[in-house]
């Protein structure tokens, strides 16, 4: 009688276990999930912008059609998006070669030379984009910074990741893998 009153209560427990067990080793699958990346319901076109780079030139993002964009939007005062910093110069080294681009919008005002000083010294080899007005954050609703919007090789908006990552991870090569992977819709 007490055998069957302990299994009674031991079965159910060791269903969901199971069940736990199940969701968790599925979620360790999903790159979105273990990066803690937001996917939207309704993938939307990512808004359009140009904005002037560090380097004098100018970058709109249509440029990027047909490529994985990684937008990074962080800045020189924020110690998360400085830590960050390695792990995007890391990832866009391998991939630089393929249909990818890393685009890190700062946030910060007034000099350039707190960005040229910091691109120097941690030799950042992606282009760094001047958004001193905020007006690009506004339109991506960007409230912490750092904050990452992936964009997929059709120009939609795949997913945002709020808070610094570790983009060199094996989640994260997987997650761009995946959004390489995808085709570009023809316009044509």
């Amino acid at each position: 009688m007490i055998g069957r009153r302990i299994a009674a209560i031991l079965l159910p427990l060791a269903i969901v276990s199971a069940g736990g067990a199940l969701a968790a080793s599925r979620q360790g699958d999903d790159p979105y999930a273990v990066l803690e990346v937001q996917r939207p319901r309704v993938r939307l076109p990512a808004p359009a912008f140009t904005l002037p780079s560090l380097d004098g030139g100018r970058v709109r993002l249509a440029d990027f059609r047909g490529k994985v964009v990684l937008l990074n939007f962080w800045a020189t005062w924020c110690r998360p998006c400085r830590e960050e910093m390695p792990s995007l110069e890391a990832l866009w080294a391998d991939y630089r070669d393929r249909p990818f681009i890393v685009l890190a919008v700062t946030a910060d005002r007034g000099s350039l030379r707190p960005v040229r000083e910091f691109v120097r010294r941690h030799g950042l080899d992606f282009p760094v984009l001047l958004d001193a007005d905020g007006a690009v954050r506004n339109r991506y609703e960007v409230y912490a910074l750092p904050m990452t919007y992936l964009i997929g090789r059709d120009g939609r908006i795949s997913g945002r990741a709020p808070a610094a990552r570790d983009w060199n991870g094996p989640a994260a090569r997987r997650l761009i893998d995946q959004l390489l992977a995808q085709q570009a819709e023809r316009t044509d």
